[in-house]
């Protein structure tokens, strides 16, 4: 029987994986990417009577063939946190899908455990700007303010190395950073030992300092514009960078649109945190766009719908 392990390349994906399989130990093969390439299951050429795990992509965006791998005698058992849409019904589909707000796919996946883990969906849970989410569940382990807050600068920067057009413009490609993380349980220990950790840090570092000099492209009480130009590290820290915004001012909605080779823009929306809603509602009005209801996206937003997409994010959020 042949497994696969199809994962979002970012905090919550590969954290969620690395719960289940310190849970349950499984020989697989690794199907990922950057953190918007989220169409993975058009990859999985699993046959009758193979398993396959997906963890943190939307099922809208792979419900044609998510529904050949069922038809196909393929098990397949879901984690997710983003739009689902219909769900096909078969014996071969255990599903756990939880859109609300305030939850994640690791912290489905430490329900489905038992807490066995949980010190990685915490860490998840920041990665996903879910301070509040990520606070409560750490309840049970008595942490101290150190341990927490080490928690979510290791959440911050799995979820950083994320980011990108192509692996290309990541620090590690996001099988690689799950290989290495895979080889500790303890996360304190992965932070401690570990190089990959280290490099993350550093690259983060430079990063986020040139995201901060960015001019603010339009600005009120209820929203904010940022543009950011077409290079690697602006394409990687855009979303963590709007983590971080959204953080600063959590009544206000947020738009990075990053340039892309081409005149398109690729766009991260954060709602405000006092308000998460609306994000996946806004961005799938616009080709390619998707998402949750606190943070979505744009792949690729054509330049002639720039003045469009302003208007309806301005109409969305403005009081």
């Amino acid at each position: 029987m042949k497994c696969f392990d199809v994962f979002n390349g970012d905090a919550d994906g590969i954290c969620a994986l690395h719960q289940l399989r310190l849970a349950e130990p499984l020989e697989s093969e690794l199907v990922t990417g950057v953190k918007r390439d989220i169409s993975l299951l058009k990859r999985v050429a699993a046959e009758d009577g193979g398993r396959v795990t997906v963890l943190d992509i939307s099922l809208d965006k792979n419900r044609d063939d998510l529904q050949r791998l069922l038809n196909g005698g393929v098990s397949v058992q879901y984690f997710d946190h983003h739009f689902a849409g219909d769900i096909p019904e078969s014996a071969n589909l255990d599903v756990h899908i939880d859109m609300s707000a305030d939850t994640c796919t690791s912290l489905l996946v430490n329900g489905y455990l038992q807490g066995a883990h949980l010190p990685w969906a915490v860490t998840a849970a920041f990665g996903d700007n879910l301070f509040d989410a990520a606070r409560k569940a750490a309840v049970p382990l008595n942490l101290s303010e150190k341990q927490l807050s080490q928690l979510e600068q290791l959440g911050t920067l799995i979820n950083y190395n994320g980011y990108g057009v192509t692996p290309d413009d990541l620090h590690f490609a996001p099988d690689a950073l799950y290989r290495a993380i895979s080889a500790f349980a303890d996360p304190f220990a992965f932070v401690a030992e570990s190089v990959a950790f280290a490099k993350l840090e550093a690259g983060f570092d430079s990063d986020i300092t040139q995201a901060r000099e960015l001019p603010v492209v339009f600005e009120n009480e209820s929203v904010q514009v940022v543009l950011l130009p077409d290079a690697p590290w602006a394409r990687r820290v855009s979303g963590v960078y709007g983590n971080e915004l959204a953080r600063s001012a959590p009544n206000r909605a947020h738009a990075l649109l990053t340039e892309l080779p081409g005149g398109d823009f690729r766009i991260s929306v954060r709602a405000p945190l006092s308000n998460k809603t609306g994000a996946d509602e806004l961005c799938m009005m616009f080709p390619t766009g998707g998402g949750r209801k606190a943070a979505a996206g744009i792949n690729a937003l054509p330049a002639d719908m720039y003045d469009a997409f302003i208007d309806a994010f301005r109409g969305m959020y403005e009081q």
